[in-house]
């Protein structure tokens, strides 16, 4: 597309594909400007990034099943790059608005997805999901305020059902749900005091009306690249303003009395559980906002008590994905007070994220098989709001992304050393010795050091049959992996566990680290620490639950 075409585009997939493009560039351009005016609900100035990362997360998608497509030489229909979008925004959703953003898209794709055969795909399609968009933000709100982005996003649905009876097809459906927002995101700092005391507009509905632009180019076939006004009494700032306007929300707008951590996870369970979970989460803080369905849901809430968010969140279904920001000082401040050092950790399990959280460090919570991005470490080395920090990817896998996660982070001033953990026990050794009193570089050699003393195991299923290393293994066998490579092939996971053992130790080794997964057997570790104390004298065990999603054990010789 080229600012010259002028011809509209039908809403199809190839239009999602462009409207998620053209989205994450706009929200590129106004990032900066859109974290300066962030005040509300809490003046913590990432509003813009958080809603760049979810678009981020969302055009992976879409290009994802583009690509999918492609190599079964068939073609995406607009139910499926819309699901895409929105699927990939509910798993890679930031924030309070990156949440609300991304259950807009999920209430546009129930009826896009229904207007897939090309009969409703429309300009009519487009005003239906509009007003069920703006309704979908409502119902995932715990206690909706307007002057917010529900606001802007009910603006956007009302002008496109004035469109009604209308030539101009979904184009021009989308050019009027744009300059609807844009008009209701003026209003909005007559609508919530503390807008008005900082003199701006709200900032999730400054990302709307750049979403909702977006559509309207992709549609329009032209792009007009036109900054969104987020002053109240300027409407295009330059960068001078952004940081004024940054300077002004800072005053008086953080509530000292307000929840201290931020606490986001993605989480599988019914709809039922999910009720009783938003009953619970409510209780404890504010800006509770659950989205999703099908038994995928992104919760967002800010409570005083993290491991109790996180603990409801167990208790509802499979928690994972978990990050937990502290806002800074005594409740919300608009610039956490910078600390001098911190660690960020990639772990496979809510039981590990929390350990590595009350160590101090800034957990990343991952799946198996759903690597983090580049972008999503980048943002946890900014919330660990340090200006040194030690990174542990704690996978070969993550070598090339948490390095460049690294770089980036750099470039914004902070200090990065990148510890090379290969494992999770590995990045444990690490934190163990990790000691912020003493110099950077003294810290570096340390944490490398303890992370390279520690040989690393894990237990694992197979899949299918497959040759390994250690012969070949039928689907259902236990796999013993020793530093990455299939080492011992068995039936059974406790005595395939205590022969990795004797193999590891054979070599020599002080203290056995032993992480047990959700799904291990109750008696594992009372026999393996039985084991360790009968046949390897002067060895010491610990023994950590590392929760859903982490491999049914990891081992640990240091």
């Amino acid at each position: 597309m080229t600012q010259e075409d002028d011809v509209p585009y039908p809403l199809d997939a190839a239009a999602v594909r462009s409207w998620c493009g053209l989205a994450l560039e706009a929200l590129g351009r106004e990032r900066e400007r859109i974290d300066a005016i962030n005040v509300y609900p809490v003046a913590d100035g990432d509003t813009g990034t958080n809603l760049y990362l979810t678009l981020e997360s969302a055009a992976r998608a879409v290009e994802a099943a583009f690509d999918g497509h492609a190599s079964a030489g068939t073609a995406p229909g607009l139910a499926d790059a819309i699901g895409a979008m929105a699927h990939g925004a509910l798993i890679g959703a930031r924030g309070n608005s990156g949440t609300i953003v991304a259950q807009l898209l999920r209430g546009m794709t129930e009826v896009l997805a229904a207007a897939d055969d090309g009969t409703d795909g429309g300009a009519d399609a487009l005003r239906r999901s509009l007003r069920r968009a703006a309704a979908a933000t409502y119902e995932a709100v715990a206690h909706p305020v307007e002057g917010t982005v529900l606001t802007v996003a009910t603006a956007a649905a009302d002008a496109a059902e004035r469109t009604a009876g209308g030539t101009g097809g979904a184009a021009e459906v989308a050019h009027a749900a744009h300059e609807g927002a844009r008009s209701a995101l003026r209003a909005t700092p007559g609508q919530l005091a503390v807008l008005g005391r900082a003199g701006v507009v709200d900032a999730g509905g400054c990302g709307l009306v750049a979403l909702l632009g977006a559509l309207a180019d992709a549609l329009g076939g032209k792009v007009s690249a036109t900054p969104v006004a987020v002053r109240a009494d300027a409407p295009l700032p330059e960068a001078a303003g952004c940081e004024a306007a940054a300077r002004t929300a800072a005053e008086g707008c953080g509530d000292p009395d307000g929840p201290a951590f931020e606490v986001i996870y993605l989480l599988e369970a019914d709809d039922a559980a999910v009720a009783r979970l938003r009953t619970r989460l409510d209780g404890l803080g504010d800006s509770l906002v659950v989205v999703g369905g099908d038994g995928l849901w992104n919760v967002h809430v800010h409570v005083d008590d993290a491991g109790a968010a996180v603990e409801a969140g167990i208790d509802a279904g499979r928690p994972y994905r978990i990050r937990i920001t502290h806002f800074g000082g005594a409740g919300r401040a608009k610039e956490p007070a910078m600390a001098a050092r911190a660690v960020v950790s990639v772990v496979p399990g809510d039981g590990l994220a929390g350990l590595c959280a009350q160590a101090g460090a800034t957990p990343v919570s991952v799946r198996p098989g759903e690597p983090p991005a580049s972008g999503e470490l980048v943002q946890a080395i900014r919330q660990a709001h340090a200006r040194e920090v030690m990174l542990l990817p704690n996978d070969p896998e993550l070598r090339h992304t948490a390095a460049a996660a690294a770089e980036q982070a750099r470039t914004e001033g902070v200090r990065v050393a990148l510890i090379p953990t290969r494992a999770a026990v590995q990045g444990l050794a690490a934190l163990a010795v990790h000691e912020p009193g003493r110099s950077f570089d003294e810290d570096v050699v340390a944490m490398t050091s303890a992370a390279g003393a520690t040989r690393y195991a894990e237990l694992a299923l197979a899949e299918r049959q497959s040759w390994t290393m250690a012969g070949v293994c039928q689907a259902g066998d236990v796999l013993g992996l020793i530093d990455g490579d299939v080492a011992v092939i068995g039936s059974d996971l406790t005595r395939t566990a205590t022969t990795v053992l004797d193999r590891m130790l054979s070599a020599g080794g002080e203290l056995v680290t032993l992480v047990l997964g959700a799904d291990a057997p109750d008696s594992l570790a009372e026999r393996l620490e039985r084991h360790v104390r009968e046949r390897h004298l002067a060895v010491d065990t610990v023994v950590y639950e590392g929760g859903q999603h982490a491999a049914p054990l990891l081992i640990g010789v240091e």
